[in-house]
């Protein structure tokens, strides 16, 4: 995923590795963290590959440049169009970078991963169903608290996620003031 996120933010422009880093730990850093021992061999398997380009600068700093090539930028519009995979972190750092995709396929993919959650809150509602059953029929229940707390902490969650798609499915107004942020 490393790769496709470098190349997400070398659609901004040319940038140092250095620069790269600091903008993902200052964007996507919140869900998705780089170090710089992955970051640099990751940008050499992207130029191998011919999907960026590297530039040296003859400064006193000897700073390389990543640019990136058309192969690049295909290559992440593909990933980016393409369908949601498992990993919740994969699909918070792709709609992070939805603005690349048209419309049509925003709300398509949308769909399919609020289509995911609504599994997902319907498998955990029937599992919660079958733990109050089975709670019901043991002596000791307050024995299992903190376990049935992470099914009520999963059941939050999705539906906050639940949620939080339609909302942007809707392009609704995110309040983007300084007291909701």
């Amino acid at each position: 995923m490393l790769e496709h996120i470098l190349l997400g933010m070398l659609m901004e422009g040319t940038m140092s590795g250095y620069d790269l880093k600091k903008t993902i730990d200052q964007s996507v850093g919140i869900f998705y963290t780089a170090s710089f021992g992955s970051l640099y061999p990751a940008l050499k398997r992207l130029t191998d590959k011919g999907l960026i380009s590297l530039t040296e600068t003859d400064n006193s700093k000897n700073k390389k440049l990543y640019t990136l090539l058309p192969s690049g930028r295909k290559e992440f519009l593909d990933w980016l169009a393409g369908p949601f995979q498992s990993g919740r972190n994969e699909q918070l750092i792709r709609i992070f970078f939805f603005d690349y995709l048209e419309e049509e396929i925003r709300q398509q993919r949308l769909g399919e991963y609020l289509n995911k959650m609504e599994i997902e809150i319907r498998t955990l509602e029937a599992v919660k169903g079958i733990v109050e059953g089975e709670l019901a029929t043991i002596p000791n229940p307050e024995d299992y608290y903190y376990r049935v707390s992470v099914l009520s902490y999963g059941l939050q969650h999705f539906r906050m996620e639940q949620q939080w798609l339609r909302d942007i499915k809707e392009r609704k107004n995110l309040n983007h003031d300084n007291s909701t942020i």
